[in-house]
């Protein structure tokens, strides 16, 4: 993912229904390999820099101020590149809900959210 740094700001206030990360990309750094949800929400609002938001659909430029939502299950799948010099800041928020399925679809993955935590799996289900 190259330089990225997440702080989990959801986990230190006791959250775990509700995650809320603060992340920071260098340049150069991206936010995860491109996926979607089957059951989570998930919310990003820039807070300082721009990424560029990379979807099945296409690209966008997102700046400060600007934000971007993914309803459970579309799958467009999407991620953030910091293309620019400087450092970029977010916050990403998701709902945490069990059963949840991330697919990844220019990887063999899929992470799986079980009671029990999250497992990583090919994409016909055989676990890694």
């Amino acid at each position: 993912m190259g330089d990225r740094a997440k702080q989990r700001l959801g986990e230190a206030c006791g959250l775990t229904k509700l995650g809320v990360n603060l992340v920071t990309l260098g340049p150069g750094g991206q936010s995860a390999l491109r996926h979607w949800h089957t059951l989570e929400d998930e919310f990003v609002y820039v807070l300082e820099g721009e990424v560029h938001l990379v979807t099945s659909s296409g690209g966008q430029l997102l700046k400060a101020g600007m934000c971007a939502g993914y309803p459970a299950g579309k799958r467009d799948a999407h991620h953030f590149v910091n293309r620019s010099t400087r450092p970029a800041r977010y916050l990403e928020i998701g709902n945490r809900i069990d059963g949840d399925i991330a697919f990844y679809p220019d990887d063999d993955l899929m992470w799986i959210e079980t009671e029990q935590g999250t497992v990583a799996a090919h994409k016909d289900g055989r676990p890694y």
